[in-house]
């Protein structure tokens, strides 16, 4: 057999996906790894679904997205951005990963550099190299409240800089990027006129005085800022796998002949119970945020006390980053301690970034009791330890 493409080779493994294996040879473990809500889809979204199938909406459609969605999806981004968005501004695709792996597509060159947050999400690095791009960590630190700042982004800008993902609220950091820090990057990017894939799936997911804000939101800058967005996190709809892309109808014009060559349109019937998401949404969102925050509270309670461990203000998703170096160890080697000794299966930082180290992403997506067992676990191990 010849070998096989260096694309196939060199893509990064999940860490996720590795800690997993770890844990399979025990059958009590505790899973806060996996970012998935703990609710199901709501009633009138499935019944939707349904109804659409029933009336036969399972044929191939256009590539970009049924007209309906696009125009949900195009009403509330004129209302959000209080700028006049058309469904021409808006491409439909399979969850948030090939949203950003459209807008990437359309503005990354072999050999570009792409700036993206460390710690961040992994896949965003591994897209890139896909395309030949160079990803470039930009490094984001726990004394900023683990908010990437503008005058990092500018240290990392060099003359092969193309485009930069941002992520706010980030995964897996917790944090929300407020609007002075936003305004300050957006100057970046327009002294560099750099294109910008902003991740902000979860954008409804934001906690007590935090606030949502896009780069898109800067008329200045709106026509090089790529919003991509998913259903999953929003109306816990994961195995949906719906998401989308709003920006400039000349980027955007681009992505349906992408999408011919990979997937050709998502299911009909899908898309039809997205768009009535959007219409219908609003009161099974904040009942899913209400239930979010005492969790989050819960993790930040059971964390105070917990010898050794510190986390920051968690401002929005269902992570916390927790700071382990106390304890002196790598955090692969913390959270495999984790599954072998209190069979509790976390994600170490570093599967994050470099700048990861240190640190463990836990999940408090789950039931409350759930979290409470899982927590007691990790104190009875730490205690259990001769010193920290």
């Amino acid at each position: 057999m010849k070998t096989l493409s260096e694309v196939v080779q060199h893509y990064p493994a999940s860490g996720i996906r590795k800690m997993f294996k770890l844990a399979a040879q025990y059958e009590d473990v505790i899973s806060l790894t996996v970012g998935e809500p703990v609710f199901d889809t709501p009633a009138f979204i499935k019944d939707a679904a349904k109804k659409a199938m029933d009336e036969n909406k399972t044929h191939y459609v256009g590539n970009a997205g049924i007209l309906s969605l696009r125009k949900a999806i195009a009403e509330k981004y004129s209302k959000q951005l209080n700028a006049p968005h058309t469904e021409d501004h808006v491409m439909i695709a399979f969850g948030g990963m090939e949203a950003i792996l459209l807008s990437l597509v359309c503005v990354v060159n072999p050999g570009d550099e792409v700036l993206i947050p460390d710690p961040g999400y992994p896949n965003y690095a591994g897209q890139i190299r896909l395309l030949g791009g160079i990803p470039v960590p930009v490094p984001v630190y726990e004394k900023n409240h683990f908010c990437i700042q503008a005058e990092d982004i500018e240290a990392a800008i060099t003359e092969k800089t193309k485009a930069m993902i941002l992520n706010s609220p980030s995964n897996p950091l917790g944090a929300v990027i407020p609007y002075e820090g936003m305004k300050k990057i957006a100057e970046v990017v327009e002294r560099h006129d750099l294109f910008v894939v902003s991740d902000e799936v979860y954008e409804a997911l934001v906690y007590d005085n935090a606030c949502h804000h896009s780069l898109a939101e800067f008329d200045r800058i709106r026509e090089n800022i790529l919003i991509v967005n998913s259903f999953s996190k929003t109306y816990a709809m994961t195995g949906w796998r719906i998401g989308y892309v709003v920006g400039d109808p000349r980027i955007i014009s681009n992505m349906p002949k992408l999408q011919e060559g990979i997937a050709s349109c998502l299911p009909e019937f899908i898309q039809a119970a997205a768009a009535e998401a959007i219409e219908k949404g609003d009161a099974d969102i904040s009942e899913m945020r209400a239930q979010y925050i005492t969790n989050r509270d819960l993790v930040l309670e059971e964390l105070a006390s917990i010898p050794g461990i510190t986390c920051h203000t968690i401002a929005g998703t269902f992570y916390a980053f927790v700071n382990i170096k106390a304890f002196g160890k790598s955090s692969q080697a913390f959270a495999e301690d984790l599954i072998h000794h209190a069979r509790v299966l976390t994600v170490p930082g570093s599967a994050f970034g470099a700048m990861g180290e240190g640190y463990l992403r836990l999940v408090f997506a789950g039931s409350e009791n759930m979290l409470r067992e899982a927590f007691r676990r990790i104190r009875t191990y730490i205690e259990s330890l001769d010193s920290i």
